[in-house]
C-alpha cells in the first residue's frame, strides 16, 4: 500500500467542504460547454490523464547569485525530497513521476527503486551535471565541459553523463537531459565552429550508450551562465544537435531560455513538424530565465504553447509523445505550493487547449479571418476551467482545493521539526 504523507481523513474532510460547490460548478460548465458541442467527462478524462514531472530540486528552496534564503523543513537529501515530491502528486494526482538530477542526488539505486515504490512515484528523465564542479573532480568545468578544449575535461563528462543512464536504466527512467553551460564571455575566446565539432561529438559518444527505447533530450539556452555566447543558444542550434545525433535525439524546450518576446510557440509548432520535440521544462518569466512559477507571468503563452500540442495529438502526429516535466526556482514561497500551484496551471492550459473549436479555427484560417480565429483561441482561453482540473483531482483521491488541504495538514511544520534547519547566506541555486 501507497504511503501517504499526508493523512487521507484531511484531505477528505476538506473535499467535503467544498463538494457541493464543486458539484454545481461542474455541472454549470458542463451545460455551458454542451451548448458548443463539447462534452465535458471527455475533456475530465483526457485531463485526468495528462501527468507532469516535478524536478527533485524544485523542492528545495532556489536562490539567486546574490543570496539563497532557506525555508523551514528543508529536505535534506533526495529520500527527503521524494516524501515531499508524493505530497504533491498526492494532492494533485497530476505529478507520478520524479526527475533526478546527478550527482545532488545519487544514491543507491536499490533504495531509490524502495523509496519510489513506498510512495508510489516513478523516476523520469535523467538530468546531468556538468555546469558545475562535484566534489573530488578531476577536471574543472570552469570553461566548458563537452566542448571543453581539453579532451581528458570533456572525457570526464561524457563519463558522467554515461553514468546518469546507467543510474537512469536501473531505477526505470527512458530519458537523459544535457544542459550545459558551456559558452564564451568575451569576442575570441572560443572559436565558435571548433566548439561547436567539439560538443557534438562529445554527445555522439553519449547517444552511443542509449539503451534501445531511450531517448536524448538535449536543451537549449540563450545566455547565462556564459553571457557572450552559449554552445547550444537557441532552437535552430539545438535542432541541428537532434538531427545530427539520429531518431533517438529530441530537443528540450525550456520556457525561460529564449530571448524576450520569442514566439515559443511558433518554435514548438516547427519542432513537431520536424518529428524533433522531445519535451518542455516549464516556467515562466518577466525577463529571462526567471524560472518563475508556470502561468503565473504570462499564462496565455502557456495556453498557445498547448494549442500547439493539442492541434499535433488530434492531427495523430507520428511518435508524437512529449516529455513534461517542471523546471522552477522557488525563492520566496513554499516550493510544494508552488509546485502545486504550476502542476495546476499545467493542466489548465492543455484543458483549455482541448476546448478550441478546431472546426471553426481551420475555417476562419482558411478564410483568412484574423480577427475570429483569434478570437476562437480567445473564447476558450477564457473558459473558466477549473471544475474540470478539481474534479480531476478529486475522482482521483486528491483534493478538490489542493494548496488548502496541504495548509491544513500542517506538513511543513511536521517536517520542520523532523529537519534541521539550514543556515542561508550563500549564493546560487541548491
Amino acid at each position: 500500500m501507497t504511503k501517504l504523507n499526508i493523512a487521507a481523513d484531511t484531505v477528505d474532510k476538506d473535499n467535503e467542504a467544498r463538494l457541493a460547490a464543486l458539484k454545481f460548478d461542474y455541472a454549470a460548465l458542463g451545460d455551458n460547454l454542451s451548448r458548443r458541442g463539447i462534452d465535458i467527462e471527455a475533456i475530465t478524462q483526457k485531463v485526468s490523464e495528462f501527468f507532469v514531472a516535478v524536478p527533485s530540486w524544485g523542492v528545495g528552496t532556489g536562490g539567486t547569485r546574490f543570496a539563497r534564503f532557506p525555508g523551514k523543513g528543508e529536505p535534506r537529501g533526495i529520500f527527503d525530497k521524494l516524501d515531499d515530491c508524493a505530497v504533491i502528486n498526492q494532492l494533485t494526482r497530476a505529478t507520478p513521476t520524479v526527475s533526478l538530477h546527478i550527482p545532488w542526488d545519487k544514491t543507491d539505486t536499490k533504495d531509490l527503486n524502495a523509496k519510489g515504490e513506498e510512495l508510489g512515484l516513478r523516476f523520469d528523465a535523467m538530468n546531468s551535471n556538468t555546469f558545475s564542479d562535484a566534489p573530488d573532480q578531476k577536471h574543472s568545468y570552469k570553461y566548458g565541459s563537452l566542448s571543453h578544449t581539453d579532451a581528458a575535461t570533456r572525457a570526464q563528462a561524457v563519463e558522467h553523463n554515461i553514468e546518469c543512464i546507467e543510474i537512469g536504466n536501473a531505477i526505470g527512467s527512458k530519458a537523459l537531459t544535457v544542459w550545459i553551460g558551456d559558452g564564451s564571455n568575451f569576442p575570441g575566446q572560443s572559436n565558435f565552429t571548433r566548439q561547436f565539432e567539439r560538443y557534438l561529438s562529445s554527445m555522439a559518444d553519449i547517444y552511443k550508450a542509449l539503451p534501445d527505447d531511450w531517448r536524448l533530450f538535449s536543451e537549449h539556452k540563450m545566455y547565462e551562465p556564459a553571457f557572450y555566447s552559449t554552445v547550444v543558444q537557441d532552437w535552430g542550434s539545438n535542432l541541428l544537435i537532434a538531427q545530427t545525433l539520429g531518431e533517438k535525439a529530441f530537443c528540450l524546450v525550456d520556457l525561460g531560455h529564449h530571448a524576450p518576446n520569442t514566439n515559443i510557440e511558433m518554435i514548438v509548432a516547427r519542432l513537431i513538424q520536424f518529428k524533433k520535440l522531445g519535451g518542455f521544462h516549464f516556467n515562466d518569466s518577466k525577463y529571462g530565465d526567471d524560472d518563475l512559477d508556470a502561468g503565473s507571468i504570462e499564462p496565455y503563452r502557456l495556453f498557445l504553447v498547448f494549442n500547439e500540442l493539442v492541434d499535433a495529438e488530434n492531427r495523430g502526429v507520428k511518435g508524437f509523445h512529449p516529455a513534461h516535466m517542471i523546471d522552477q526556482s522557488h525563492n520566496v514561497t513554499d516550493p510544494i505550493e508552488s509546485l502545486i500551484s504550476s502542476a495546476n496551471e499545467i493542466r489548465r492550459a492543455y484543458a483549455q487547449a482541448l476546448i478550441v473549436d478546431r472546426t471553426a479555427l481551420d475555417g476562419f484560417q482558411q478564410d483568412n479571418d484574423a480577427l475570429m480565429a483569434t478570437d476562437t483561441l480567445k473564447r476558450a482561453y477564457r473558459t473558466d476551467v477549473e471544475p474540470i482540473l478539481a474534479e480531476a483531482r478529486r475522482r482521483a483521491g486528491g483534493a478538490i482545493d489542493p494548496i488548502a488541504a496541504y495548509r491544513a495538514s500542517g506538513y511543513r511544520a511536521k517536517v520542520s521539526e523532523e529537519r534541521p534547519a539550514v543556515v542561508g547566506g550563500s549564493g546560487g541555486i541548491i
